[in-house]
């Protein structure tokens, strides 16, 4: 039995004997059939947790950049993993989505307008599936770009995302951290432009799977980078971690003023094309210039648990935390 027929065979099993007989019970029969993609998506999950513990989290303990002074805070960045990669959130949102992207393909293919489909650009895209993998990647990263930029750019967005860069403590699990709101926009916006890109379901999952085993590396507390050349090609730790500095961060014409720089979120390229690249040479400390004491900041409460940061989350988006 190759992997490919293992894989299949573990969903198979895990939907019929659990996840089928649940959704019964629970009344909710009309969902059955796409909880089985729900099934492929916790499978890969726990693939990708089970990596990153057995790969990541040593490389922490043998070159880390700082010492994890609150190991709460990690624990409970873990919680955001978890809830991610195993696919709870992802079947909700997906659950969500889906008859509304649907619709809206019928409806852009009832105006004549079809989906960009980059398969029919070239045709070398069929005779190189992985050359087609690679280039979904690079424009859904292209798109992801601007998504990432917009979040440092509007008072009442940077209040959701300011969450994520509340870490002080920030490691390999610091990735999933974001607001579940903010999460929300992100997959109605990347799941249109999947669409209109022609990817199919089954190659989205593995495109997301990708990107967040890349970006959990970027995320995590070891002292690492790719070199002079490398730092060009792919977002290192060192240069996402100047993403999360404090102050250089989140801003780019002074102390206060929304910005910052190192917006890519798998390829530097984008940064370096649109002007907001910064290759430091320095591990800095990560967090918010607001959460320091005064005079420097103003000692800004961001949350200790998941509900109160979900919670200040949406009191800062609404302008009501000072």
């Amino acid at each position: 039995m190759n992997y490919s027929e293992l894989m299949t065979t573990l969903q198979a099993w895990i939907f019929e004997t659990i996840v089928q007989p649940a959704m019964f019970y629970l009344g909710l029969g009309e969902f059955v059939e796409d909880s089985f993609e729900g099934v492929e998506w916790f499978i890969f999950g726990v693939l990708q947790l089970i990596v990153l513990f057995v790969i990541l989290r040593p490389l922490e303990s043998l070159i880390p950049v700082q010492k994890i002074e609150n190991r709460f805070a990690r624990w409970n960045d873990f919680i955001y993993t978890a809830l991610h990669r195993l696919g709870a959130f992802s079947i909700l949102i997906f659950f969500v989505l889906d008859p509304l992207l649907d619709k809206l393909t019928a409806v852009l293919h009832f105006e004549g307008v079809n989906p960009l489909n980059l398969e029919n650009m070239w045709p070398g895209f069929l005779t190189y599936p992985a050359l087609l993998f690679f280039a979904y990647l690079v424009v859904l990263d292209f798109f992801d770009y601007w998504y990432h930029r917009a979040e440092h750019q509007f008072d009442w967005w940077w209040g959701l995302h300011s969450l994520h860069h509340s870490q002080r403590d920030m490691n390999l699990w610091s990735d999933n951290r974001n607001h579940l709101l903010d999460d929300f926009l992100r997959d109605v916006y990347m799941g249109v432009i999947a669409i209109v890109i022609g990817v199919q379901p089954g190659q989205y999952v593995m495109l997301v799977m990708a990107s967040q085993m890349l970006q959990s590396l970027q995320h995590a507390n070891i002292r690492v980078h790719f070199g002079k050349v490398g730092e060009y090609f792919l977002v290192s730790p060192r240069f996402h971690r100047t993403h999360h500095a404090i102050g250089i961060g989140h801003e780019t014409k002074g102390k206060g003023t929304l910005g910052g720089h190192n917006f890519a979120v798998l390829f530097p390229i984008w940064d370096v094309m649109f002007g907001t690249a910064y290759f430091s040479k320095e591990f800095a400390l990560t967090g918010i210039r607001d959460q320091l004491p005064a005079p420097e900041g103003c000692s800004r409460e961001y949350g200790t648990g998941f509900w109160s940061q979900q919670w200040l989350g949406l009191k800062r988006m609404c302008g009501l935390q000072k």
